[in-house]
């Protein structure tokens, strides 16, 4: 209950943001079950026209995504922020009162559009925030989301038989609220300077940062991994328990785990920070599928007694990739926006989650293969093994990075925790208009291990 209590040490502008990115994730997990059974069941649609629905809403989304980092950018991430909040009221509203194919896939492209402008510009409105403690903030993120897609996907099987227009519209008057709240509470600041370019000029230099680009599909494992847990580890849980509802013991125990999030990006702040923990974050994430491969090869269980050894190896992998994200996510959330100027941190979240979003679907698809794989060739341990060189060979790609000096070092002096101190410029600050912010490797100048030693001493943030 730590991270609900640090809340409060945010600013209500903050605090705003952490409620909304707990109510977004609830109401797309509830929306995604609920939704597939609403327009099959209810609306008479062919598996082919449900597919065709589910994948405009994530065409919308990735396709955004960098548009939106681009429009924080442009106009401000309150203005982009708002506008995504008031997009998904709109598109709930089409699902609650619209029946025919046209109105469906319009309110389903609307709610990825939604994503595609909440997501970057909300995490630019964090990095861009003064004087808050950047990892902190990123890792109540990752709670509030956490918990929140783990309540919706609860909720969401709940629910499966009631009135999905009943939830839609109740979603789309939570999400007026929170508009009008972020209208009123939201600072209106005006976008950072410096991006006095065209939007393509823009796009141009963040697409020619190399070190950005190879920091990003570096890390395409991290969420290739965490995927898992709405794919294989259900799957696993599944054959390991012989219960359909086995996955939710899984995901209620990383309901649990995340609650310590806070507790652990402090521990390791204490111990450096930053680039400094990607690696072994994703060394863990990677592991977490080895537990399995202990039972994946055994007949189905037979009885409690059988069962219950089994969960609880599901269960530590599970919390192991729970573990694992908890270190990895919030320090590679906090180093994007340093890759660049600041001017440009939306767009390089945009960017970052385009890739998130392509390679977390390709890498489902070469797990789902390894699965099918696995049952015609009779190789149980193939998934899991597939996972685990993901997660291993995404830390390899990092941990070079950082040996080469390519990750970047935060960009002012420490904040201790209890007290507000407003930013400076790092030393190489004169160099981020040159070589190294448009991806250069004139690594002298590159922060890496040698900084990261000094970090240790640094006080708690």
């Amino acid at each position: 209950m730590k991270a609900f209590r640090v809340t409060r040490e945010f600013p209500l502008a903050l605090r705003l943001l952490l409620i909304n990115q707990f109510g977004i994730d609830i109401g797309f997990y509830i929306l995604v079950p609920l939704l597939a059974a609403y327009l099959g069941r209810d609306l008479g649609m062919s598996a082919a026209l449900v597919g065709l629905v589910l994948g405009i809403r994530n065409l919308g989304q990735q396709g955004l995504f960098l548009l939106g980092g681009s429009a924080a950018d442009r106009l401000g991430p309150r203005t982009v922020i708002i506008a995504g909040c008031a997009l998904r009221t709109l598109g709930f509203s089409l699902f609650a009162f619209g029946s025919t194919l046209p109105v469906v896939c319009g309110a389903s492209l609307l709610n990825g559009l939604a994503a595609g402008l909440f997501y970057p510009s909300t995490r630019a409105y964090v990095a861009l925030s003064p004087g808050v403690r950047k990892a902190e903030a990123f890792a109540l993120l990752n709670v509030y989301a956490t918990i929140g897609s783990l309540i919706g996907l609860v909720l969401g099987s709940v629910l499966y038989m009631t009135d999905f227009r009943i939830w839609a519209v109740a979603g789309a008057g939570v999400f007026a609220l929170l508009t009008v709240a972020q209208a009123l509470v939201l600072p209106d600041s005006p976008p950072v300077g410096g991006s006095r370019g065209s939007v393509l000029g823009d796009w141009l230099e963040v697409f020619g940062n190399r070190r950005f680009l190879l920091f990003s599909f570096a890390t395409t494992g991290m969420f290739t991994v965490e995927n898992q847990l709405c794919l294989l580890l259900p799957d696993g849980a599944r054959q390991a328990s012989g219960w359909d509802g086995a996955a939710g013991v899984l995901l209620g125990m990383g309901a649990v785990a995340n609650l310590f999030q806070l507790p652990i990006t402090r521990a390791l702040e204490r111990h450096g920070g930053g680039p400094r923990w990607v690696g072994p974050g994703l060394v863990v994430m990677g592991l977490s599928f080895l537990p399995p491969l202990l039972i994946c090869a055994m007949d189905p269980p037979n009885g409690a007694r059988e069962i219950a050894p089994r969960m609880v190896i599901m269960v530590l992998g599970s919390l192991l990739l729970f573990f694992g994200t908890m270190v990895a996510h919030p320090a590679v959330l906090e180093m994007i926006p340093r890759f660049g100027r600041e001017a440009l941190a939306g767009t390089y979240f945009g960017l970052f989650y385009v890739f998130a979003g392509l390679t977390a679907a390709g890498g489902n698809a070469v797990v789902g293969w390894s699965m099918d794989m696995a049952k015609r060739a009779g190789l149980p341990w193939l998934p899991w093994v597939c996972c685990t060189c993901f997660g291993l060979s995404s830390a390899m790609a990092v941990a070079v990075m950082y040996r080469m000096r390519a990750l970047p070092d935060r960009a002012g002096p420490p904040v201790v925790e209890g007290t507000v101190i407003s930013p400076g410029l790092p030393a190489t600050a004169g160099a981020e208009s040159g070589p190294e912010a448009m991806g250069g490797w004139d690594t002298a100048r590159l922060p890496g291990p040698a900084r990261a030693a000094d970090d240790a001493d640094r006080p708690p943030r």
